[in-house]
């Protein structure tokens, strides 16, 4: 009976717990929020937003950019037989494209910023945190969020589309080098059917979720980093969290803005509309 009820105190204190955790995390992404959107002039400043932009975006380019050259690789080798079976391996190329531009190029970028620029956020910030300097921030009336927080968020979702798009594009022609100079598809195959599967509907989808995805990474990172505690090691767990939560979450937004845009595209459709009409 003791063990029961002990075990039923336990998950009634996890839940409230947690249930605290996403009320504290609804609080701080809703005020960080209204301060990008209703108080610009607070933090469009060069000297606050240009490191951020930087940190986030320039210095990430070569990992992108090495990571999406050889997904765009390792897909071409591992499909071509597959489309060799068929007698469809022209066609490979507009296949591979459109699941880079789609689906792997924003989640690749999203996860690689998640990584590299989540965890240090979050390393900076809960640095900052244990060593009481947002305290002292706050005792000189300056706002932390508004100061620290903020162009930060707005740096991951600036530069996490730009980023997505770069690593479209050199995923799209690691691939092409594999499938024209390995396989021997002609160049001429590799972008017709590029053409025919590619529309300009599927880089507008993953920049769309690039949006999503950078906003995330931002809030949670810098959540994250800002209700750390327990000195040093409390600095490595908040980044080791933010990593975790952030990769979750992109792949749960993944989902659903997966299916909202599957959707949408659908209802947007010419023949769609007819039958809707008619």
């Amino acid at each position: 009976m003791q063990s029961s009820v002990r075990a039923l105190s336990q998950i009634g204190q996890s839940t409230i717990l947690t249930l605290d955790g996403l009320g504290r995390f609804s609080s701080f992404c809703l005020y960080a929020t209204r301060i990008a959107i209703f108080e610009p002039q607070s933090w469009i400043r060069w000297r606050q937003l240009g490191p951020q932009l930087y940190s986030v975006g320039a210095a990430s380019v070569l990992v992108v950019a090495i990571t999406g050259a050889f997904i765009g690789m390792i897909l071409a080798l591992e499909g071509y037989d597959q489309f060799a079976a068929l007698g469809q391996e022209q066609q490979i190329g507009g296949i591979i494209n459109a699941a880079v531009t789609k689906q792997i190029g924003p989640v690749l970028a999203a996860v690689m910023l998640a990584g590299r620029v989540g965890g240090s956020l979050a390393a900076e910030l809960g640095s900052m945190r244990v060593t009481e300097q947002l305290d002292a921030m706050r005792a000189m009336a300056a706002d932390p969020v508004r100061t620290l927080v903020v162009p930060r968020v707005v740096a991951c979702v600036l530069m996490t589309p730009i980023l997505t798009v770069y690593s479209d594009i050199v995923g799209s022609l690691g691939a092409w080098l594999v499938v024209t100079g390995y396989h021997g598809v002609t160049n001429t195959d590799y972008w017709h059917y590029t053409a025919q599967f590619v529309s300009a509907w599927d880089p507008m989808t993953g920049v769309g979720k690039s949006v999503a995805f950078g906003l995330a990474i931002g809030l949670i990172s810098c959540y994250k980093g800002f209700h750390c505690s327990g000195g040093a090691s409390g600095v490595g767990r908040a980044a080791t969290e933010s990593f975790v939560a952030s990769f979750l979450v992109i792949i749960m937004i993944n989902l659903v803005l997966a299916q909202f845009i599957g959707s949408l595209q659908h209802l947007l459709d010419p023949s769609s509309m007819k039958t809707l009409l008619s």
